[in-house]
Protein backbone atom coordinates (compact mmCIF):
# COMPACT_ATOMS: atom_id res chain seq x y z
CA UNK A 1 0.00 0.00 0.00
CA UNK A 2 1.13 3.53 -0.76
CA UNK A 3 0.76 5.20 2.65
CA UNK A 4 0.91 8.95 3.17
CA UNK A 5 0.88 10.49 6.66
CA UNK A 6 -0.93 13.82 7.07
CA UNK A 7 0.07 16.00 10.04
CA UNK A 8 -1.88 19.25 10.59
CA UNK A 9 0.32 21.71 12.47
CA UNK A 10 -0.11 25.12 14.05
CA UNK A 11 2.87 26.57 15.93
CA UNK A 12 4.49 23.20 16.65
CA UNK A 13 8.12 24.07 15.88
CA UNK A 14 9.25 22.64 19.22
CA UNK A 15 8.27 19.07 18.34
CA UNK A 16 7.35 18.75 14.65
CA UNK A 17 10.91 17.90 13.57
CA UNK A 18 11.15 14.83 15.81
CA UNK A 19 7.63 13.72 14.85
CA UNK A 20 8.46 13.89 11.14
CA UNK A 21 11.78 12.08 11.47
CA UNK A 22 10.28 9.30 13.58
CA UNK A 23 7.38 8.87 11.16
CA UNK A 24 9.65 8.66 8.13
CA UNK A 25 11.38 5.69 9.74
CA UNK A 26 8.14 3.74 9.37
CA UNK A 27 6.88 2.07 6.21
CA UNK A 28 5.36 5.19 4.67
CA UNK A 29 5.82 6.78 1.27
CA UNK A 30 5.51 10.41 2.36
CA UNK A 31 4.85 12.68 5.32
CA UNK A 32 2.79 15.77 4.54
CA UNK A 33 2.80 18.55 7.13
CA UNK A 34 0.01 21.07 6.65
CA UNK A 35 1.04 24.41 8.13
CA UNK A 36 -2.24 25.93 9.31
CA UNK A 37 -1.02 29.50 9.64
CA UNK A 38 1.87 29.10 12.06
CA UNK A 39 3.69 32.21 13.29
CA UNK A 40 6.79 30.23 14.34
CA UNK A 41 9.25 28.06 12.41
CA UNK A 42 6.96 25.03 12.06
CA UNK A 43 7.14 24.93 8.25
CA UNK A 44 10.93 25.29 8.08
CA UNK A 45 11.59 22.71 10.79
CA UNK A 46 9.21 20.20 9.20
CA UNK A 47 10.74 20.67 5.74
CA UNK A 48 14.28 20.23 7.05
CA UNK A 49 13.17 17.04 8.80
CA UNK A 50 12.06 15.57 5.47
CA UNK A 51 8.36 16.38 5.23
CA UNK A 52 6.49 17.78 2.26
CA UNK A 53 5.08 21.04 3.64
CA UNK A 54 1.99 22.73 2.28
CA UNK A 55 0.18 25.79 3.58
CA UNK A 56 -3.50 26.11 4.49
CA UNK A 57 -4.13 29.63 5.75
CA UNK A 58 -7.77 29.05 6.65
CA UNK A 59 -7.64 28.23 10.34
CA UNK A 60 -9.30 24.99 11.33
CA UNK A 61 -8.26 21.39 11.88
CA UNK A 62 -10.65 20.21 9.18
CA UNK A 63 -9.28 22.68 6.64
CA UNK A 64 -5.77 21.40 7.35
CA UNK A 65 -6.82 17.75 7.01
CA UNK A 66 -8.68 18.45 3.77
CA UNK A 67 -5.64 20.22 2.34
CA UNK A 68 -3.50 17.22 3.22
CA UNK A 69 -5.95 14.86 1.52
CA UNK A 70 -5.85 16.95 -1.65
CA UNK A 71 -2.04 16.87 -1.61
CA UNK A 72 -1.97 13.08 -1.18
CA UNK A 73 -3.34 12.30 -4.62
CA UNK A 74 -1.25 9.16 -5.12
CA UNK A 75 -1.99 7.57 -1.75
CA UNK A 76 -3.83 4.30 -1.22
CA UNK A 77 -3.99 4.84 2.54
CA UNK A 78 -4.04 8.06 4.53
CA UNK A 79 -2.82 8.27 8.11
CA UNK A 80 -3.78 11.26 10.25
CA UNK A 81 -1.48 12.08 13.16
CA UNK A 82 -1.11 15.02 15.56
CA UNK A 83 1.98 17.20 15.37
CA UNK A 84 2.64 17.44 19.10
CA UNK A 85 4.20 14.00 19.66
CA UNK A 86 1.35 12.76 21.84
CA UNK A 87 0.97 9.71 19.56
CA UNK A 88 3.82 7.38 18.65
CA UNK A 89 4.67 6.73 15.02
CA UNK A 90 6.22 3.42 16.11
CA UNK A 91 2.66 2.20 16.70
CA UNK A 92 1.65 2.94 13.12
CA UNK A 93 1.87 -0.77 12.09
CA UNK A 94 -1.03 -1.48 14.44
CA UNK A 95 -3.21 0.86 12.38
CA UNK A 96 -2.03 -0.40 9.00
CA UNK A 97 -2.30 -4.14 9.62
CA UNK A 98 -6.14 -4.36 9.37
CA UNK A 99 -5.99 -2.49 6.05
CA UNK A 100 -3.16 -4.65 4.73
CA UNK A 101 -5.08 -7.80 5.64
CA UNK A 102 -8.25 -6.30 4.14
CA UNK A 103 -10.63 -6.60 7.06
CA UNK A 104 -11.04 -2.86 7.62
CA UNK A 105 -11.52 0.38 5.73
CA UNK A 106 -11.00 2.73 8.67
CA UNK A 107 -8.76 1.91 11.64
CA UNK A 108 -9.07 4.12 14.70
CA UNK A 109 -6.29 4.38 17.24
CA UNK A 110 -7.95 3.83 20.61
CA UNK A 111 -6.33 5.36 23.66
CA UNK A 112 -8.89 3.60 25.81
CA UNK A 113 -7.85 0.16 24.55
CA UNK A 114 -4.22 1.23 24.81
CA UNK A 115 -2.96 3.59 27.50
CA UNK A 116 -3.11 7.25 28.52
CA UNK A 117 -0.12 8.71 30.34
CA UNK A 118 -0.84 10.53 33.58
CA UNK A 119 -1.78 14.14 32.87
CA UNK A 120 -1.91 13.70 29.09
CA UNK A 121 -5.69 14.12 28.87
CA UNK A 122 -7.64 16.46 31.19
CA UNK A 123 -10.77 15.06 32.93
CA UNK A 124 -13.22 17.13 30.88
CA UNK A 125 -11.73 15.77 27.67
CA UNK A 126 -11.94 12.19 28.94
CA UNK A 127 -15.59 12.67 29.85
CA UNK A 128 -16.53 14.29 26.55
CA UNK A 129 -14.72 11.62 24.58
CA UNK A 130 -16.40 8.76 26.48
CA UNK A 131 -19.86 10.33 26.26
CA UNK A 132 -19.66 10.98 22.52
CA UNK A 133 -18.29 7.48 21.87
CA UNK A 134 -21.28 6.11 23.78
CA UNK A 135 -23.69 8.09 21.60
CA UNK A 136 -22.07 6.88 18.39
CA UNK A 137 -22.11 3.27 19.63
CA UNK A 138 -25.79 3.52 20.46
CA UNK A 139 -26.71 5.07 17.12
CA UNK A 140 -24.65 2.88 14.83
CA UNK A 141 -24.32 -0.37 16.77
CA UNK A 142 -20.59 -0.98 16.42
CA UNK A 143 -17.73 -1.15 18.88
CA UNK A 144 -16.21 2.27 19.59
CA UNK A 145 -14.22 3.36 22.63
CA UNK A 146 -12.42 6.49 21.44
CA UNK A 147 -12.80 9.38 18.98
CA UNK A 148 -9.06 9.99 18.78
CA UNK A 149 -7.55 11.60 15.67
CA UNK A 150 -4.77 9.01 15.13
CA UNK A 151 -6.15 6.79 12.37
CA UNK A 152 -5.54 5.08 9.03
CA UNK A 153 -8.15 5.09 6.28
CA UNK A 154 -8.44 4.02 2.67
CA UNK A 155 -8.20 6.98 0.33
CA UNK A 156 -11.25 5.85 -1.63
CA UNK A 157 -13.36 5.91 1.53
CA UNK A 158 -12.34 9.47 2.37
CA UNK A 159 -13.29 10.54 -1.15
CA UNK A 160 -16.66 8.80 -0.87
CA UNK A 161 -17.50 10.44 2.47
CA UNK A 162 -17.39 13.98 1.02
CA UNK A 163 -16.14 15.51 4.26
CA UNK A 164 -17.57 18.94 5.10
CA UNK A 165 -16.60 19.70 8.69
CA UNK A 166 -13.66 22.09 8.69
CA UNK A 167 -13.10 22.61 12.43
CA UNK A 168 -12.49 20.39 15.48
CA UNK A 169 -15.14 17.92 14.38
CA UNK A 170 -13.40 16.54 11.28
CA UNK A 171 -12.35 13.24 12.94
CA UNK A 172 -15.83 12.69 14.36
CA UNK A 173 -17.53 13.42 11.05
CA UNK A 174 -15.30 10.83 9.42
CA UNK A 175 -16.35 8.18 11.95
CA UNK A 176 -20.09 8.78 11.80
CA UNK A 177 -20.17 9.11 8.01
CA UNK A 178 -18.12 5.93 7.63
CA UNK A 179 -20.50 4.13 9.98
CA UNK A 180 -23.51 5.43 8.08
CA UNK A 181 -21.91 4.20 4.83
CA UNK A 182 -21.44 0.76 6.43
CA UNK A 183 -17.67 0.85 6.00
CA UNK A 184 -15.62 -1.65 7.99
CA UNK A 185 -14.39 0.16 11.11
CA UNK A 186 -12.06 -1.37 13.68
CA UNK A 187 -10.02 -0.04 16.58
CA UNK A 188 -6.38 -0.68 17.42
CA UNK A 189 -4.79 0.09 20.81
CA UNK A 190 -2.42 3.04 20.90
CA UNK A 191 -0.71 4.94 23.68
CA UNK A 192 -1.23 8.63 24.41
CA UNK A 193 1.38 10.90 25.94
CA UNK A 194 1.77 14.48 27.09
CA UNK A 195 2.60 16.80 24.22
CA UNK A 196 6.33 17.37 23.74
CA UNK A 197 6.09 21.14 23.50
CA UNK A 198 3.79 24.08 22.94
CA UNK A 199 0.18 24.35 24.03
CA UNK A 200 -2.91 22.43 22.93
CA UNK A 201 -5.26 24.40 20.69
CA UNK A 202 -8.27 22.51 22.09
CA UNK A 203 -7.80 20.97 25.54
CA UNK A 204 -5.27 23.61 26.59
CA UNK A 205 -8.09 25.96 27.56
CA UNK A 206 -11.56 25.43 29.06
CA UNK A 207 -13.10 27.53 26.27
CA UNK A 208 -11.42 25.41 23.61
CA UNK A 209 -12.61 22.19 25.25
CA UNK A 210 -16.20 23.43 25.49
CA UNK A 211 -16.29 24.67 21.90
CA UNK A 212 -14.80 21.43 20.60
CA UNK A 213 -17.25 19.34 22.62
CA UNK A 214 -20.21 21.35 21.38
CA UNK A 215 -19.10 21.08 17.78
CA UNK A 216 -18.49 17.34 18.01
CA UNK A 217 -21.90 16.65 19.56
CA UNK A 218 -23.59 18.78 16.90
CA UNK A 219 -21.89 16.76 14.16
CA UNK A 220 -22.94 13.43 15.69
CA UNK A 221 -26.57 14.54 15.91
CA UNK A 222 -26.60 16.13 12.46
CA UNK A 223 -25.14 13.06 10.78
CA UNK A 224 -27.56 10.84 12.68
CA UNK A 225 -30.67 12.46 11.18
CA UNK A 226 -30.70 10.34 7.98
CA UNK A 227 -30.21 7.24 10.12
CA UNK A 228 -33.20 8.05 12.32
CA UNK A 229 -35.35 8.37 9.21
CA UNK A 230 -34.14 5.10 7.63
CA UNK A 231 -34.84 1.42 8.21
CA UNK A 232 -33.76 -0.40 11.40
CA UNK A 233 -30.12 -1.49 11.54
CA UNK A 234 -31.08 -5.12 10.93
CA UNK A 235 -32.56 -4.20 7.56
CA UNK A 236 -29.75 -2.03 6.30
CA UNK A 237 -27.45 -2.98 3.46
CA UNK A 238 -24.31 -4.95 4.34
CA UNK A 239 -21.07 -3.19 5.17
CA UNK A 240 -18.81 -1.95 2.39
CA UNK A 241 -21.81 -0.19 0.88
CA UNK A 242 -19.70 2.87 0.08
CA UNK A 243 -18.02 1.00 -2.77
Amino acid sequence: MQTFVIIPALNEAACIGDVVRETLRQNVARVIVVDNGSTDETARVAREAGAVVIAERRRGYGYACAAGVRAARDADVLVFMDADGSFLSTELPRLLEPLEKNYADLVLGSRVLGSIAKGAMPPQQKFGNAFTAFLVRAMYNFSLTDLGPYRAVRRELVDALQMQEMTYGYPTEMIVKAARAHARIVEAPVSYHARRGGKSKVSGTLRGTILAGYRILAIVLRCAMPLLQSAPASKRSPRHEYR
